[in-house]
């Protein structure tokens, strides 16, 4: 059965077409540094928030039209939900999804049972992806929304519930595994604390350190060699939450001895949530050699939450794709909406409107950072910037050839520093104008 009977394969048509079911940027063969843009982008629908959102907020009831669903939690609901997930991602185009197990399947009565649950929706799921091509970029567990965690998973100070997380978790695992997912997530919802008062942070660290060996083991006793990303978040729904940004998730892993089997998934409302932008995080991570992929979406800069938005700002969408073009590409990451239509935007349309316009946002802004590399036009003005450390002095400093000692008497002799020159910031601004 077809649900979305209305709706046609979206098809690119170019910048010039006023269709709002086309898209105008992204064109999924297009070559752009040696790669499609298919390949490039990586696109995946994620399947909470497109899928399972209600449009409900603290202040009303849910709002979204839903006619395939029932509203039960059973498992023919969720199986019938598979089939519509499948058919909007492929209509839509994107090659990849992305999921919690809670998400796809209904928690049962038992962890057994829920088990259970799982299995026979992952049944359906495997149906899908063989019949569409299309691929499971990474699966995760939720381990927020239950009661059961309202102290946190792997930080609770209830072994039980650190027990439950981890079952939850194995079956998380094998799953994305049978289904052939590219990476594993792990996003700490409610891995923090509300109070110093009656938190032990050093056990819950340790505890939350121990749950990830434990997880790194599993994966190879199963056999799964995706990649385990760790998603940053500063808040929400805690306090204070231990993946706050990026350092403080590499400082984690390098603690724990846990940097060779952990990368990041940067988001950019929980970047702006930390009082950073999203470029600043992925270069952070970047540098590091721990950028893994992304979670695309915005916030509203006049709201001080987690707003999950489709991303449109093609100044924003260009920052990324420089970042992520400087190292090569986020395979076997990917762009991943998590982001939901507004409460007010309540008919299933309104799902293919949200992803195109995202879709292509990153379409646009991929096209734009890659004439810019072409054009070195960044690249060349930093490089001359720091000219100073490849010769001489600076050559020293960096090769770690001298001393405190040494660079006093050095400018002893010189007398005073080299005269500073001007970092162009309104000129290399009005620069990328030009290519927008």
């Amino acid at each position: 059965m077809a649900f979305f009977t209305d709706i046609s394969k979206i098809e690119y048509e170019g910048p010039t077409s006023k269709n709002p079911l086309a898209f105008r940027h992204y064109n999924a063969d297009e070559i752009v540094e040696g790669r499609s843009m298919r390949d490039q982008l990586r696109f995946s629908v994620c399947y909470w928030h497109t899928f399972r959102g209600t449009g409900a907020d603290p202040f009303g009831a849910g709002t979204l039209q839903r006619p395939w669903d029932d509203g039960t939690e059973s498992v023919e609901n969720a199986i019938n939900r598979v089939r519509v997930a499948f058919e909007f991602i492929e209509k839509l185009g994107a090659p990849f999804y992305c999921f919690h197990d809670r998400d796809v399947a209904p928690e049962g009565a038992t962890l057994a049972e829920s088990h259970k649950n799982l299995d026979a929706v992952a049944d359906v799921l495997a149906e899908e992806q063989q019949r569409t091509g299309i691929d499971l970029l990474w699966g995760t567990a939720n381990l927020f929304s239950h009661p059961r965690y309202l102290h946190g998973a792997a930080t609770s100070c209830n072994a039980d519930v650190f027990a439950y997380a981890a079952s939850q978790v194995k079956k998380a695992m094998e799953v994305t595994h049978r289904l052939g997912g590219e990476n594993y997530v792990f996003w700490g919802g409610r891995e923090g604390y509300m109070n110093l008062y009656n938190t032990d942070m050093k056990r819950e660290l340790d505890h939350l350190a121990a749950f990830m060996h434990m997880a790194v083991d599993h994966a190879k006793s199963i056999g799964f060699t995706g990649q385990f990303l760790f998603e940053p978040k500063p808040k929400e729904p805690t306090k204070h939450q231990y993946d706050f940004d990026a350092a403080a998730c590499l400082n984690f892993l390098r603690q724990y001895d846990l940097l060779d089997h952990v990368k990041l998934n940067i988001e950019t409302n929980h970047a702006t949530l930390a009082g950073h932008t999203m470029a600043h995080e992925l270069i952070y991570a970047s540098i590091q050699g721990a950028l893994g992929s992304i979670d695309a979406n915005t916030g509203d800069l006049l709201l001080g939450w987690d707003t999950d938005q489709f991303p449109t700002d093609v100044y924003l969408t260009t920052q990324c794709m420089l970042a992520i073009l400087d190292q090569g590409g986020l395979a076997p990451g990917g762009v991943n909406f998590d982001a939901k239509v507004r409460r007010e935007s309540f008919e299933p349309i309104d799902l293919f409107h949200a992803h195109i316009g995202g879709m292509d946002a990153f379409a646009h802004g991929l096209k734009i950072a890659a004439a810019i590399r072409a054009d070195g036009v960044l690249s060349d003005f930093v490089k001359n910037r720091y000219r100073s450390f490849d010769e001489g002095i600076g050559e020293k400093i960096e090769a770690g050839s001298v001393t405190f000692a040494d660079l006093e008497t050095y400018m002893l002799e010189a007398g005073e520093v080299s005269p500073n020159e001007s970092g162009r910031q309104e000129m290399l601004e009005n620069l990328v104008n030009m290519y927008l």
